[in-house]
């Protein structure tokens, strides 16, 4: 699943459009189109996304042993 999918997703389960979502965390719908096409959503913009839906967005990796290095919204 590409970040694009996500986002779409995310959208349709929370019931809000990617029109209003974009206007939320203060982008133009068109620039973040691009954005969902090229695949360049950054890390603060998906930050930003989980903040703005009250949803908690965590990146991380996994060590062999199981211990995680990981960045998550609050």
């Amino acid at each position: 699943m590409t970040t694009s999918d996500m986002i779409r997703e995310l959208c349709e389960k929370m019931d809000i459009s990617l029109a209003e979502l974009c206007r939320r965390i203060g982008q133009t719908p068109q620039n973040f189109n691009k954005k969902l096409k090229r695949g360049t959503v950054s890390f603060e913009e998906m930050m930003a996304i989980a903040e703005v839906l009250s949803v908690r967005y965590e990146q991380r990796f996994v060590l062999p042993d199981g211990r995680e290095i990981k960045i998550k919204s609050k």
